[in-house]
Formats: structure tokens, sequence, C-alpha cells
């Protein structure tokens, strides 16, 4: 199959997959668009919502859609490396046996991520990077695709634990969910409330996501959209040239090379699913604000004067 007839399949599919998860989930269109972008990248999410938003159910909807194994981890302040990863057992021989933890499937929802520890956190880094994990000294292969995506409460900070900057730049999105709007709740309340349930049908196999991530890669892209992805993230930076009078006064830290790399691969994927055979400006615009949102470290005078990332990123176009 040429690469246009894959393009033109992934579009058929992307809508079905659409279709599918539309049954269980309301709304929410920009988060869905981007958990999927994401996954056709071979990136990880953050999810951030407040509680009763569905970050779990949309989680387990697209796993279900995408035809892939799917476990769940509830992030403890007492949940342990070993509980994620698994741990070495003397089996009845007196042979150490390996027993696998739940990251061996092909999406994890690391549910509240910010209520365990770093030292379980730092966890998940190794897998989310090198997609393997060590184990006294032996390393295990992920199963293929693997993706993380995570979920954070933004109210309740006490008794959490923020995730570093490094294991944030870690992942691809950083997606808001935000209150439905009235005609979306009245659906949620509407099909939730009866003994009615949603059959959500495996749309694409794993085999068939790893083909459409390769076809992402082998996108062209032109220059010029490369150079502007780059000098975007370049003016996020406070002590570059190209930093903007807004950045340097509400910024502290920049997007570093990995937001870069991402707001290709991410612009390629939207490009792809619209039908478009290489990315322009406004599909690397499309997916700016999810992929630097999490990047840029504001400073107090931004808290201060209730400037937020999107309004900082917004002035960087």
């Amino acid at each position: 199959m040429s690469d246009v007839d894959a393009i033109k399949k992934l579009v058929s599919n992307y809508g079905n997959l659409k279709k599918e998860i539309g049954k269980v989930i309301i709304g929410q269109e920009d988060a869905i668009d981007h958990v999927l972008i994401s996954i056709l990248c071979g990136g990880h999410s953050l999810l951030i919502g407040v509680p009763g938003l569905a970050k779990t159910l949309l989680v387990n909807s697209v796993s279900e859609a995408l035809g892939l194994n799917f476990k769940r981890i509830q992030f403890t302040p007492d949940l342990m490396p070993s509980d994620i990863v698994g741990s070495e057992i003397l089996d009845e021989n007196r042979k150490f046996k390996f027993l696998k933890g739940p990251i061996f499937s092909n999406i994890i929802l690391a549910d509240e991520i910010n209520r365990t520890p770093p030292k379980t956190q730092a966890a998940l880094l190794e897998a989310m990077q090198e997609r393997t994990v060590t184990v006294a000294g032996h390393s295990y292969d992920l199963d293929k695709p693997f993706f993380v995506l995570a979920t954070q409460n933004p109210i309740e900070q006490e008794g959490t634990y923020p995730l570093p900057e490094a294991q944030l730049d870690r992942f691809m999105f950083s997606i808001f969910l935000d209150y439905p709007s009235f005609n979306e709740e009245v659906e949620v309340v509407k099909s939730t409330t009866t003994n009615k349930k949603q059959q959500i049908n495996a749309i694409l196999s794993a085999s068939e996501i790893i083909a459409f991530q390769q076809l992402i890669r082998r996108i062209p892209v032109a220059d010029n959209v490369i150079e502007y992805a780059v000098g975007l993230v370049g003016k996020t930076r406070p002590n570059s040239d190209a930093a903007t009078e807004m950045v340097k006064k509400y910024i502290d830290w920049g997007a570093g090379p990995r937001a870069s790399q991402n707001l290709i691969l991410g612009a390629k994927a939207h490009a792809a699913i619209q039908g478009k055979f290489s990315p322009d400006i406004e599909d690397v615009q499309a997916v700016a604000y999810g992929i630097l949102r999490h990047r840029i470290v504001k400073n107090y005078k931004a808290d201060a004067e209730g400037i937020t990332e999107e309004t900082l990123i917004q002035s960087l176009f």
C-alpha cells in the first residue's frame, strides 16, 4: 500500500474511532483528538481535570476502540516500584521467577500520578522512555505499542508529590479537560442513568497502530515548518534573543528540544488525520498548546497577575 492510500485509510479509521469513542464519551472533542494524536506519534499524555469528567472512562474507551490491552494503576502514597514493574519470587523449585507487574500492557492508566512518592513515579520513567523495565539486573521489553496516559486532579494539592520537570517532559501532551456544556451534560445524564450499555467495537489492531506510527514518521515536512516549530520553542526561553517581552516578564524556564520534536511529530499526525500529505504552520499551532503547556515554568508575577500558560503560548504566534 502506498503512503497516499495509507493516509486515506488512516482518515477513514480515525473517523470510525471517533464515532466509537463518541458512543460513551460526550463532548471533550479536543481531549480525544490529542490522546489519539499522541498514540499515533507513540507519545504519552497527561490528563488534567477535576473529578467526574470521565478521564478514566476516556482512557478505557480509547483502549477498547483501539483493540489494545488496558491496565489501570491507582497511584497511592504507599505504592512501591515493584507494584508497577513486578518482582522476582522464589518458586517451588527454589528458582527465581519474575512476576510481571501491570506495566506489561499496551495502555497504562496511571491514575492520580501525583499521589505517589518520587521513587515510584521514577519507576515509570524508564518504561516511558526506553520501553523496557529492569528488575534485579535483567531487562524486560514491554509490549508494543506502549502508552502511558496519566491523570492528575488540579484541585487537591495536599499530600501530593508534583511531577518533576524531567518527568513532565516525558509526556508529549498535557491535556486539560473542562466541564461539559449544558447540552452535553444533559446528554451525559440521559445516557448514564439507564440500564442500556453502549458496546465499543475495536477499529484497529496493535499491528495496524504500529504501521500508522511508522507512516506518521515518513510524512515529509517543509524546512520552513520545522524552522517555525523550532523558533516557536526558542521564543519560550526567557534568555533567548527571540524571547518576547511577555516571556521575559512571566516565564522562568522555557521548553527544551523535546518540545520541538513533539511539535513536528504532532503536526504530522494532525495533518494526516485531516487527509493532508504534509503539515503546515497551522498544524503546528493546533498542537502547540498541549505540547508547550507543561514545559514552560511561570514565575510568581504570572501567578499574581493571573496569566495562564494559554495566554503566554497565544502570545508566541
